[in-house]
């Protein structure tokens, strides 16, 4: 018995004994990794002590027309902590953006003539319960020049041509802008306008006048404008004069909204039966066929109705009723797959099919002789009144005789001369068929 409890014993406090080892080994971990847990959760607190500061140094340059450079620096003062830091940049003038980055400079693309302001703040990237810094704000100013003096209703075009000099450019864009002189402009205002497109910047060459010799429109044959691009195409005027300063002006411009579109190329059309089978091709444009749409026009001259119908392909079948004459037109538009939405180019020059068409000289024959037949009864009605010839042609039918024998006419008037009065009697008498006329004077 009593050995039998020994044993337990023992057994017992060798149990508790590895026990007490084990908490031992266990305790130095467990405070290491109560440190690092009371480490973290500190770190990941909201202190509010810890302030970010604005940036510094931040300044606004133009950097080409309609570019401008915002660049600023990080806070020196800033204190570190294992936070990412971020700049909240906000454009106030001349139209309002506001957008974040982690860089300390920044380039926009902007009308400058009402001038450019904007501001930066700190923000924290990766930790939004810390509260931004304060903003900076920088200006520059607009460019001076007397109220009333820059252009007004600036407007421009580009168009698309095939290049047969160079295979590196198959296709070619010209640009063409007009404008209004300003109200307060002097007489002897010159404008004078550029381009920039991308990293290129260009200087007109070829102007039109107005009646006092000034610019007011102008024309790029040859540019280095793609019109496939998605940059907006920046256009800057200004102008000189003796009498006042004149002020500048420039204008963003979206490519796809001014590109004028060619007319589809080689329409053609022909009828087998009752059936109309239209066929073009694409528009010059540097653009691959599958990114045009397409409107054809049928209008049928005889029932004076026309049938329009969209498409994307280059072909186009109708029925018709075989015995009219059509004309047809057919316009482009660059699809919205391909680029932002634009305007149609204007509609191809009408073709005309069908039975009842007509030569340009059939219908000026026709005029001709109508016109003839015309001038040949017109000469002779004249003959005929002046002739009497419709009378001697037909004569007029006599009457049936009456049945009265005898038809006297009295014709009495008096003449006073000398106190003598004079009166004239005639009478006719109708007897057996003939006629005797009888004059007595008393």
């Amino acid at each position: 018995m009593w050995s039998w409890l020994s044993a337990t014993e023992y057994s017992r406090g060798k149990q508790e004994h590895r026990r007490r080892q084990d908490v031992i080994i266990m305790a130095p971990a467990s405070l290491i990794l109560l440190a690092a847990t009371v480490i973290l959760q500190v770190d990941l607190l909201p202190d509010k002590k810890f302030l970010l500061l604005p940036p510094v140094n931040f300044t606004i340059k133009a950097i080409n027309l309609a570019q401008v450079l915002l660049r600023w620096e990080p806070n020196t003062d800033q204190e570190q902590r294992n936070v990412q830091l971020g700049y909240h940049v906000k454009i106030n003038a001349p139209q309002e953006e506001d957008y974040e980055t982690r860089n300390t400079e920044s380039r926009r693309i902007t009308i400058l003539h009402k001038g450019f302001s904007a501001s930066v703040q700190t923000v924290p990237w990766n930790d939004r319960s810390l509260q931004p810094s304060s903003w900076v704000s920088a200006e520059l100013k607009a460019p001076p020049g007397s109220p009333g003096t820059s252009i007004v209703n600036l407007t421009c075009t580009t168009n698309t041509k095939a290049n047969n000099y160079t295979h590196l450019r198959p296709y070619q864009v010209s640009l063409h802008c007009t404008w209004l002189v300003g109200k307060g402009a002097p007489e002897d205002t010159q404008y004078f306008l550029y381009y920039r497109y991308g990293s290129w910047t260009e200087e007109c060459q070829e102007y039109s006048k107005d009646t006092l010799q000034r610019n007011i429109a102008c024309w790029f044959p040859r540019t280095f404008i793609n019109s496939k691009g998605r940059d907006s195409l920046a256009v800057y005027v200004n102008g000189s004069s003796e009498e006042a300063a004149i002020k500048p002006f420039d204008e963003l411009f979206a490519l796809h909204a001014i590109d004028r579109v060619n007319p589809p190329a080689k329409v053609t059309a022909e009828i087998e039966g009752t059936c109309l089978s239209i066929q073009w091709e694409k528009p010059v444009s540097a653009f691959p066929v599958h990114c045009f749409d397409y409107e054809v026009k049928i209008y049928n001259t005889r029932k004076g109705y026309f049938q329009t119908e969209k498409m994307t392909t280059n072909t186009f079948i109708s029925i018709i009723d075989g015995i009219s004459e059509y004309s047809i037109q057919v316009r482009a538009a660059v699809s919205s797959a391909c680029r932002a939405g634009g305007p149609s180019s204007e509609w191809s020059q009408p073709i005309y099919v069908g039975n009842n068409e007509q030569k340009p000289w059939t219908k000026w024959f026709l005029i001709a002789v109508t016109a003839t037949i015309c001038f040949i009864l017109l000469i002779f009605s004249l003959i005929c009144r002046t002739c009497h010839l419709w009378t001697k042609l037909f004569p007029p039918v006599p009457a049936p005789k009456s049945n009265i024998k005898e038809f006297f006419v009295t014709i009495n008037y008096e003449k006073t001369c000398s106190g003598e009065t004079e009166i004239e009697v005639i009478s006719y008498v109708e007897e057996d068929g003939s006629e005797t006329l009888e004059d007595s004077v008393f």
